[in-house]
This record gives C-alpha cells, sequence and structure tokens, in this order.
C-alpha cells in the first residue's frame, strides 16, 4: 500500500518521450494542474500520442490522474512536456480525468465545468504533490491552467463572443483542500 507520500504511480511513457527535451531537476519549481476536458483516460492517451510538432512531438501532461486515482507518468520529471504556454521549462503538468467542457470546449453556451473530482482522484493528486516536492529540491508552486493562460479567443458558436481557452481545473476543484495537504503555494496575482 503506498504512502501519502510515495503513490503508486505507474510508468506509461509517450512513443517520443526521447525527443523530448531535457532539463535539470533544479529548475522545477511549479507544478500546474490541468483537467483533460476529454470523456476518459483513453481519449487522453490518445491526444496525447499525436504528433503535433515538427521535433515529432505533442501535447501532454507528465502525470495524469484517472477517476479511480490510478496515477500514471506519460513523460518523465526531467524531460520538458508541452502542457502550458511559457512555463514548460520550469513545470511539471499534471492532469486530472474529468471532461470539463467537452465536446464543446469554446461554445458560448458550454462554458460550465461541472463533473466533480472524485475523492480517491484528489487523495492521489495530494499524494503526488507531496512526493514531488520531497523529490524536486526547487518546486515550491502550484497553478492551475487557468491561471497562467488568460487568453480570450472567439467562441465557436458565435466569434464575436470571447470565451476564455483554458479553464482547467475549473470551479470544481478543491483548492482549499489540496493546499492544506501540501507544502506548495499559489503564486501572487
Amino acid at each position: 500500500m503506498p504512502t501519502p507520500f510515495a503513490p503508486a504511480i505507474v510508468d506509461a511513457p509517450l512513443p517520443y518521450v526521447a525527443q523530448l527535451d531535457p532539463r535539470s531537476l533544479a529548475q522545477v519549481d511549479l507544478v500546474v494542474i490541468h483537467c483533460t476536458e476529454l470523456p476518459d483516460l483513453a481519449a487522453a492517451r490518445e491526444y496525447g500520442e499525436r504528433v503535433l510538432y515538427d521535433s515529432g512531438t505533442g501535447n501532454s501532461g507528465h502525470y495524469y490522474i484517472d477517476r479511480d486515482g490510478t496515477v500514471l507518468r506519460y513523460v518523465p520529471d526531467d524531460r520538458i512536456a508541452h502542457h502550458v504556454r511559457g512555463m514548460n521549462r520550469r513545470a511539471i503538468g499534471i492532469e486530472l480525468v474529468n471532461t470539463g467542457r467537452f465536446p464543446h470546449w469554446l461554445d458560448s453556451r458550454h462554458q460550465a465545468m461541472d463533473e466533480p473530482y472524485t475523492d480517491v482522484q484528489i487523495q492521489a493528486l495530494v499524494a503526488l504533490l507531496n512526493h514531488l516536492a520531497d523529490e524536486l529540491p526547487a518546486l515550491r508552486h502550484i497553478a492551475g491552467h487557468e491561471d497562467l493562460d488568460r487568453e480570450q479567443v472567439p467562441a465557436s458558436d458565435d466569434p464575436s463572443l470571447l470565451v476564455q481557452r483554458k479553464l482547467d481545473p475549473g470551479p470544481r476543484f478543491p483548492w482549499e483542500r489540496v493546499l492544506a495537504a501540501v507544502p506548495l503555494q499559489r503564486p501572487p496575482g
């Protein structure tokens, strides 16, 4: 049985991991919490495997936590995953499986994120965050994707309206519960 500071982590590297840029763990000072905004872990994996860049890589977090609390590592901590604009070099990305706004991400009529996170999912997240805080000496900060990517874009149903490009992890994410259980702080602002 894993302890609160050593979660069971299943290594499931993406096919292009070796093509992701390496980095020193000493520069990792931020964890970014995401939700997949997809129906399930299989869809998230399929999306993560898509090659989107000339480098032969795509978009992915480092860790994925399924609704049942299973923790998978798609990208090692010492590789730069593409999960948040402008912060990837210094950040670990953790994706929580949650439908979010799926499948109407940018439709102005469907911006609610109603699916709650499961208790076991949040317990696994807290265990992972504590483990990362123990393993990564510079890790001090935690933020939601929505905190770091504030861009507004035209709504898919009405381009005259603007919607937030990223809303994850969203209003159902239990920030108080998580922050009370980990040695990380949200950045000011």
